[in-house]
């Protein structure tokens, strides 16, 4: 017989953070199998309000709440925690992004063994082929790509003074898109002609995604240059990276590889190259592909300007939760996928894709300095 899984749904609180790890339609299934009880937070950010839960019988409880919530509660979520110190007592599904050396890594991992708590990373989630079971990254590939052409577009338009204005989620896809495709004509009534963009990572579902959002805005296949290993093989850095004019990184970087561009390669008095979008933001990874910017940029500063010392201004975009610019889409997409996992809870010491995350973790925990951490 299966226990009882009741789950906390957490209200996200990184900045312009729209999108949910459970969405209303999909919480609905899980209480209608009769093995979970689920709470879910206001939230002054989500996509989804509160009513839309209350209506398929999750109980709301106040923001924030999941902090001092009973221990048995699964602590559901997307993004990271804030930087608190506190331990961890709960058992959580989210990003933590921990599991790569990435910067500060110690410190997030560390907070689990604290309080005895447990962490079952949303992007380590696998099937038994070894394929991820969940992931955002077609609706991260649109919006990446839809905010690469903004960008390549307000150049066009715009002196090398001006950055580009911060964005906010928006509605759904086909109001994105009307964006994208007006800016992308506004580009081209003052002259400018229709840009080349080189996409790494084409087969992926990232790279999917932006393929699919050039090609609703009007770009030719002419001009969308796909790349994936087979291209990537011999190594870079890529002269052709930089003779076009966006560059659209979607791979999924699970070991050192050589760059794809750096500044040696930039500074070049022939270089088009005016827009970077880093899907991937593996922006503190000590192996990023793309080594020629140091901050993860954010919605509301969508871009950095790179030090280039020749050519024209170039930006790159490294905003790391980049599916939340269409946050009621993308979250339906992911949770969609993720369903069937969540129903296997109830038996998660047992169930693979449980059990192999918990093993991740404490593989993982072992690395810790404990001196240092614990």
């Amino acid at each position: 017989m299966a226990n009882k899984v009741i789950l906390h749904l957490r209200a996200e609180d990184k900045p312009l953070e729209a999108r949910a790890a459970l969405t209303p339609s999909t919480a609905k299934e899980l209480l209608q199998t009769g093995n979970f009880e689920i709470f879910v937070e206001k939230s002054s950010q989500s996509a989804f309000k509160a009513e839309e839960y209350a209506a398929v019988g999750c109980k709301i409880v106040p923001e924030g709440s999941w902090v001092k919530a009973p221990k048995n509660r699964i602590i559901l979520g997307l993004k990271e925690l804030p930087e608190e110190k506190f331990p961890l007592v709960h058992e959580h599904i989210q990003f933590a992004h921990c599991y790569k050396n990435q910067a500060g890594w110690q410190d997030v991992l560390s907070r689990f063994p604290k309080g005895q708590g447990t962490l079952y990373d949303l992007e380590f989630l696998e099937n038994d082929q070894g394929r991820r079971v969940a992931a955002f990254g077609f609706y991260a590939g649109f919006a990446g790509a839809a905010l690469g052409v903004e960008d390549w577009a307000f150049k066009q338009t715009h002196s090398d003074d001006e950055d580009l204005p911060g964005v906010t989620p928006y509605p759904s896809e086909a109001a994105l898109v009307k964006d994208v495709k007006k800016s992308l004509d506004a580009a081209l009534a003052k002259g400018a002609k229709l840009p080349t963009v080189l996409v790494i990572g084409a087969l992926g579902r990232c790279g999917s995604g932006a393929i699919d959002l050039l090609k609703k805005i009007g770009i030719p296949d002419a001009n969308i240059i796909k790349w994936d290993m087979k291209e990537t093989a011999p190594g870079g850095p890529f002269k052709e990276i930089v003779q076009s004019d966006i560059f659209i990184n979607c791979i999924y970087l699970s070991q050192p590889i050589p760059p794809f561009v750096n500044y040696e390669t930039l500074n070049v008095p022939d270089r088009k190259l005016r827009t970077v979008v880093d899907v991937s933001a593996d922006t503190t990874n000590p192996h990023n592909p793309i080594p020629i910017y140091t901050i993860a940029t954010v919605f509301n500063k969508p871009t950095v300007k790179v030090d280039t010392k020749v050519g024209p201004k170039l930006s790159v975009i490294s905003i790391d939760h980049l599916p939340s610019l269409l946050p009621r889409e993308a979250s339906e997409f992911f949770v969609r996928d993720l369903l069937p996992s969540l129903k296997e809870l109830p038996n998660r010491e047992t169930a693979p894709v449980w059990s192999k995350a918990k093993a991740l973790f404490d593989k993982h925990v072992s690395r810790l300095d404990l001196k240092s951490h614990l």
